[in-house]
């Protein structure tokens, strides 16, 4: 089962108060994925010395940061300038990029040791699975395509972990493993030095064990300031059925009602928000910006080495859907149509809940699990945080997601905090 670890704020405060050092907080560290990696296997690259190397660094920092000491997983699509990024494909493994991702120099400059790099899907950009197991139970998926992110994070090996979602690839995680996953507004925290598939729907998303530590990276990287509630009591929560409803397994419909009347209870006032008929066509527009953008993304890919990339990516750089770019002018303006549309529905709410993924995690490490509950928030742009404590048949978690208009994050992971202690309880 997992191991919550220490969480980023508490460690934050330890150090600052010299009640603990970084050298400390990495042995610890490092000693719980002696214990839990064998099984777990999270990672794609970790060295024990590099990690002590940055922590006896910042002990030397006359000024720590406000993420001193805090241990960080990055997904291995990210660009870190002393490890390895290899996209979990043939022709990058053991490369190194030399750089550091935008992202990774602001953790850096902050303070946070940067643990190793995690398991990812191919490129991001697949739902085939590969070595990382749900802590939870061994038998099945992490989720996809930040697998050993939220996996390490559910573990107990890292404080805070990095994903990224183009499709569910950070929300349908967190659901699976059980922790607090944020999707921000698009483009809010830069993707330089992150690999591209979509330009228009590729997000950095951020692992926690804590919603707290999610509100302190709000901090670090700097986001726009929204209202932030203090109590439920008032709030008015829209319970969204999404256009793929019908893919929701019983337990998740059972959770998201559970989940209304838990809030309802506390003096939330929810209702139901029905989405205008135009957002039934946003998970195909979804799926085609994907494949057309992907084709640009992986041309080069196709080229260098058509004998050893998988026949999925080669799909799409041969178009082989035979998508026009009439098709492409039509989803591209459905999606802006149904941003603008939702920015005006959701001034009437405070916050939306709706399904973080379909139902549990599902047996086996094959395939990483059905991403049609994300796709059309990703495409939205909008907050989506997921918040753990509900279970489902099997006793394994089902999160259910928070989110708010455009660059409101604050008052996504405002509620999504007050929410969290509530369900746990359930």
């Amino acid at each position: 089962m997992p191991t919550p670890p220490m969480t980023a704020r508490s460690i934050a405060l330890d150090l600052a108060a010299g009640r603990r050092t970084a050298t400390e907080v990495a042995e610890t560290t490092l000693a719980t994925i002696a214990a839990r990696e064998p099984e777990v296997q999270a990672f794609e690259f970790l060295d024990p010395a590099l990690v002590r190397a940055q922590a006896s660094a910042i002990d030397a920092r006359p000024a720590k940061g406000p993420l001193a000491g805090v241990t960080v997983g990055v997904k291995d699509v990210i660009a870190t300038h002393d490890m390895p990024t290899g996209h979990n494909t043939a022709r990058y493994r053991g490369v190194a990029t030399g750089v550091d991702a935008a992202c990774i120099d602001t953790l850096r400059q902050a303070g946070a040791i940067i643990l190793g790099k995690t398991v990812t899907t191919e490129f991001a950009a697949t739902q085939r699975g590969d070595k990382t197991r749900n802590p939870h139970d061994l038998t099945r998926t992490p989720g996809g395509s930040s697998s050993g992110s939220a996996a390490a994070v559910a573990a107990g090996m890292c404080a805070i972990a990095l994903g990224t979602q183009t499709g569910g690839s950070t929300i349908r995680p967190a659901s699976f493993n059980g922790i607090w996953g944020w999707k921000p507004t698009w483009n809010v925290i830069s993707r330089e030095g992150l690999k591209v598939y979509s330009l228009t729907c590729d997000t950095l998303g951020l692992y926690a064990a804590d919603c707290d530590d999610l509100k302190l990276l709000a901090d670090v990287f700097d986001l726009d300031p929204s209202p932030e509630p203090a109590q439920l009591a008032g709030l008015r929560i829209g319970l969204c059925r999404t256009p793929t409803w019908d893919r929701t397994e019983p337990a998740m419909r059972d959770a998201l009602a559970t989940a209304a009347d838990l809030l309802a209870q506390a003096g939330a006032r929810v209702t139901d928000l029905d989405l205008p008929p135009d957002f039934d066509g946003l998970p195909e527009a979804h799926e085609r910006i994907l494949t057309r953008e992907g084709r640009a993304a992986f041309l080069n890919e196709a080229r260098a080495t058509p004998d050893t990339l998988h026949d999925e990516f080669l799909a799409k750089v041969e178009n082989r859907t035979g998508l026009t770019p009439e098709d492409m002018r039509a989803a591209y303006a459905l999606a802006d149509r149904c941003r603008a549309r939702l920015d005006d529905l959701l001034q009437g709410f405070d916050a939306i809940i709706t399904p973080s993924a379909c139902g549990e995690a599902p047996v086996g490490q094959e395939m990483t699990g059905d991403a049609s509950m994300n796709s059309i928030w990703t495409l939205l742009h909008v907050p989506v945080v997921s918040v753990p404590g509900l279970t489902g048949p099997s006793g394994l978690p089902l999160g259910i997601s928070v989110i708010t208009r455009r660059y409101a994050d604050r008052t996504a992971l405002a509620i999504a905090g007050l929410a969290g202690p509530i369900l746990a309880k359930a």
